[in-house]
C-alpha cells in the first residue's frame, strides 16, 4: 500500500514535467524555425509479490518522461526581409558563437551587424563561402563567416568583346538612303568612362556592305585630322541572305582604340559577328534594317546598393548600375539523427555526444534541403494537439492526485485499527 505513495508521486512529477513541455510548445507558437517536443512517458520496475512467479507484479510508478525533439518541415512563409531564408527540407543553418563554437539552426531571420557579418539576431555567425579573389565563389573549401559587403564601390571593367543582333535590308537599293544604316555601340574604359562607337554599313552591291567603325573625335587626346575610321570591311551575304564573309573561321573583328582622352588605358575590342554555336548575328533579308540585340562585357564603376538572400543561398549585391554579383554562399549542414541535437536557446541547436558528425554541404545536394530567399519557416507547433495534450496530462494528474489522496486516507485507517 505504501508503495501507491511514491507510485503516485512519480506520476505527478512526470505530468508535470509534460505540462511545462506542452507550455514550452505553446509559448514558442510563432517562434520561426521552432520544432515541437513530444513527451514520452516510461514505467518504472515492477516487483513480483507472493512466490516470485511473476504471478502477482506491481509496478513503481513512472521515470523521468524522454522529450523528443520532432524535426518535421514547418510551412514556408513569404517575408520581406531581404537576409531572410527559410530551408525546405532537411539541413540546418550552420553558426559561431561568440566563443568559437559551432550552433545549427533552422530559422533564418538574419542581419547584418556593424561589421558587415551576416549574422542571426542574436549575434551568431551564419558558416558558407565567400567571393575569392578571381571573383568567383568555390563551395569546397573550408567554411568561413560570411560577410557582406557594404558600402562599396564595384571597380570599373574595361569592355573587351561586344556583338550586335542585326538585320541588313536585302531590298536596300544602292545609293540611296535606305542603303546605309548606322547604329550606335556603348562600351567602357578602364576608367569607368563611356564612349559611344558608331557601326554604318554602307550597301555597294546585292548581298555585299561595307561597314566602318567610328569614335567621336572628342574622346580622342589627339584625333587625327581629317579622322580615321577605327576599322573597316566588307561583309557578304549568300542568297539565302545568311552570311557568307567573314566565315566562321574569323567570327571577330578586332578594334584597337589609342590615345584616349581620359587616360584610360588603350582599348582592344573584338567585334564577334557570330553566336557560340556557329550561328550568324548578321542576316539580309527583305525587310527594314534594325538592331534586335547588342551586348558588351564592360561595367562602369558603381555603388552598392542592396544585398539580399537569393534562392540557393546565394548572397547576391546589386550595384547602382544594374549589375548584380554573387558574393557569398550559405552552406548547410546534414545531421542524420538530428533528433539528438540539444537546443541551445535563441532557436539554435548543439550537438550532444550521440549526434552523428555533421555533413557540412551546398543546399540541394547529398540529402541536403533547398534554401528559399525571402522566406521564413514557421514553427511547426500544433496549437490544437498541444490543448489536447494539455487536458490529456491535467487529467492525469488529476487522477494521480487522487491515488495519492486515497492511499492517505487508507493508512489513516490502518493506523486507527489499532485504537
Amino acid at each position: 500500500m505504501f508503495a501507491s505513495f511514491s507510485t503516485a508521486l512519480s506520476a505527478l512529477n512526470a505530468h508535470v514535467t509534460a505540462v511545462d513541455v506542452v507550455g514550452n510548445n505553446l509559448a514558442n507558437l510563432n517562434t520561426p524555425g521552432y520544432k515541437t517536443s513530444t513527451v514520452s512517458f516510461r514505467d518504472l520496475v515492477t516487483q513480483s509479490l507472493g512466490a516470485g512467479l511473476g504471478e502477482t507484479q506491481v509496478g513503481f510508478g513512472t521515470g523521468r518522461p524522454f522529450t523528443t525533439r520532432q524535426f518535421t518541415q514547418g510551412a514556408i512563409q513569404s517575408s520581406t526581409g531581404l537576409l531572410d531564408a527559410a530551408i525546405q527540407g532537411d539541413g540546418f543553418f550552420i553558426l559561431r558563437d561568440e566563443r568559437g563554437g559551432t550552433l545549427y539552426t533552422r530559422a533564418g531571420n538574419f542581419k547584418v551587424d556593424g561589421q558587415g557579418y551576416l549574422t542571426t539576431l542574436t549575434g551568431e555567425r551564419v558558416q558558407g563561402w565567400m567571393e575569392g579573389p578571381d571573383g568567383t565563389v568555390n563551395p569546397t573549401g573550408a567554411i568561413t563567416d560570411i560577410v557582406v559587403p557594404v558600402g562599396t564601390l564595384q571597380t570599373p571593367i574595361a569592355t573587351t568583346n561586344f556583338s550586335l543582333d542585326l538585320n541588313l535590308n536585302a531590298a536596300a537599293t544602292v545609293g540611296t538612303l535606305d542603303a546605309t544604316f548606322s547604329t550606335p555601340m556603348e562600351v567602357v574604359d578602364s576608367l569607368g568612362a563611356t564612349h559611344v562607337l558608331t557601326i554604318t554599313f554602307t550597301k555597294t552591291a546585292a548581298g555585299e556592305w561595307q561597314y566602318e567603325v567610328t569614335i567621336p573625335s572628342a574622346d580622342l587626346a589627339s584625333p587625327p585630322d581629317p579622322p580615321v575610321p577605327l576599322a573597316t570591311g566588307t561583309i557578304t551575304f549568300d542568297s539565302d541572305g545568311k552570311l557568307l564573309t567573314p566565315d566562321p573561321s574569323s567570327p571577330t573583328v578586332d578594334i584597337n582604340i589609342t590615345g584616349l582622352a581620359d587616360g584610360a588605358s588603350d582599348m582592344s575590342l573584338k567585334w564577334s559577328l557570330y553566336h557560340p554555336n556557329g550561328a550568324p548575328r548578321l542576316t539580309q533579308f527583305a525587310q527594314p534594317s534594325a538592331v534586335s540585340a547588342n551586348s558588351q562585357d564592360g561595367s562602369t564603376s558603381a555603388s552598392l546598393i542592396r544585398v539580399g538572400l537569393a534562392d540557393g543561398g546565394k548572397i547576391v549585391a546589386q550595384y547602382s548600375n544594374g549589375l548584380q554579383r554573387i558574393v557569398g554562399q550559405v552552406a548547410l549542414a546534414s545531421i542524420r539523427n538530428s533528433d539528438t541535437l540539444i537546443a541551445a536557446g535563441n532557436n539554435n541547436f548543439q550537438a550532444s555526444a550521440k549526434t552523428a558528425m555533421p555533413a557540412i554541404g551546398v543546399p540541394g545536394t547529398g540529402g541536403r534541403g533547398i534554401i528559399l530567399g525571402g522566406s521564413l519557416e514557421a514553427s511547426t507547433v500544433d496549437i490544437a494537439r498541444e490543448f489536447t495534450n494539455l487536458i490529456v496530462y491535467q487529467r492525469g494528474y488529476q487522477a494521480n492526485s487522487r491515488v495519492l489522496t486515497t492511499a492517505d486516507e487508507m493508512s489513516q485507517e490502518t493506523i486507527n485499527l489499532k485504537r
